[in-house]
């Protein structure tokens, strides 16, 4: 079994800062790409930010140079510091992890979070 548990979500007015934290558990043997996606009302979900076992990240162009997305492979563990947020960064944030469990290692599987809601708001 392996859950993936998100923290950090809240009310911020623009301008703000909020980290968001992903934590990986359970019967792990690696884990490849970690990510951040969001879900505005209305809309599909995207990528926010991606990272991979390496470290190299990639960005959606409406976040870069606001977010940075990082992780302590650890502690299985993600993080998604956002700044100067903006009203439009509303959205249920979500993360998803590509696990390889140790039943088989030849494969890797597809896991979210339970999402943390983000509001930016005055």
């Amino acid at each position: 079994q392996v859950q993936l548990v998100e923290s950090g979500g809240g009310l911020v007015q623009p301008g703000g800062s909020l980290r968001l934290s992903c934590v990986a558990s359970g019967n792990i043997f690696g884990i490849k790409t970690m990510g951040w996606y969001r879900q505005a009302p209305g809309k599909q979900r995207e990528l926010v930010a991606g990272i991979t076992s390496g470290g190299t990240t990639n960005y959606a162009d409406s976040v870069k140079g606001r977010f940075t997305i990082s992780r302590d492979n650890a502690k299985n563990t993600v993080y998604l510091q956002m700044n100067s947020l903006e009203p439009e960064d509303t959205a249920v944030y979500y993360c998803n992890a590509q696990i390889i469990v140790p039943s088989d290692l030849f494969a890797d599987y597809d896991y979210w979070g339970q999402g943390t809601q983000v509001i930016v708001s005055s």
